[in-house]
């Protein structure tokens, strides 16, 4: 893979599941990645068996810590061409069982997180005339979700984000595009499995025309494509990477 923007990837949430995967990914590309996560034990188990990367702890609740994570990778590794907003997290209870509390907490992590880290990469994109930005949502996001209303709301609201920066920096050569997953197989999944949650699982299963949960690498390989040259004349776009579940 080639890419016009630098050769350094900034992926949040990527110590497991599907930032980690992504991560992978790019790496096995020939990227530089920062895998920037809260867990450090985790995200510096990861960085370290992949050449080139490096782990920087992040909190994207925190606009200090996100400056000083860019800042670091930036100064270690080079600037930053590709961001990938990865990190992000839910409780599944209906609306009416949630508090204040809780709303502000989704909004924190799973949007605002977004909003912070696109502001703190954007300009020096801008500077350089070159880079992407991916965002992982939610199926959930285009089309709702039971159980997960506020985080819905987020993820809808990172698609609306995603395609208005799309917009905005368009001219100056930076592309700005959304993943939405559909059900994947990813460390929560498989907590239900343990807890023995086998029957909801392949009752999900029976409702997805491919009649399989989504692995990891399925979500990697759709930011791959977007983050690449080839997806140079792409930007603004919502990919849902869901085996069929819902489709428009």
């Amino acid at each position: 893979m080639t890419t016009a923007a630098s050769k350094v990837a900034f992926v949040t949430g990527s110590a497991s599941g599907i930032g980690e995967s992504i991560a992978r990914r790019l790496s096995l590309e020939g990227l530089s990645v920062a895998v920037a996560d809260r867990d450090e034990e985790r995200g510096k188990a990861v960085s370290e068996s992949l050449p080139g990367s490096v782990f920087v702890p992040v909190d994207v609740t925190s606009m200090a810590s996100v400056t000083k994570a860019v800042d670091s990778v930036t100064d270690e590794l080079g600037p930053i061409g590709i961001l990938v907003n990865c990190a992000g997290g839910d409780v599944v209870k209906p609306f009416v069982e949630t508090d204040e509390s809780l709303w502000y907490d989704l909004v924190e992590l799973n949007f605002m997180g977004v909003l912070r880290c696109t502001r703190a990469v954007l300009p020096g994109m801008i500077e350089r005339s070159a880079g992407r930005i991916v965002s992982i949502a939610s199926d959930a996001g285009r089309v709702g979700s039971s159980g997960e209303a506020v985080y819905a709301g987020c993820k809808g609201g990172v698609i609306a984000f995603m395609k208005t920066v799309a917009r905005e920096v368009a001219r100056h050569g930076v592309t700005a595009n959304t993943v939405c997953p559909g059900p994947t197989a990813t460390p929560p999944v498989t907590k239900m499995l343990s807890e023995g949650s086998e029957r909801y699982i392949e009752a999900l299963k029976r409702s997805i025309p491919m009649r399989r949960l989504g692995e990891p690498e399925d979500i990697a390989a759709a930011v791959e494509y977007l983050v690449s040259d080839g997806a140079g004349y792409v930007t603004g776009q919502t990919l849902s990477v869901n085996g069929g579940l819902s489709m428009s």
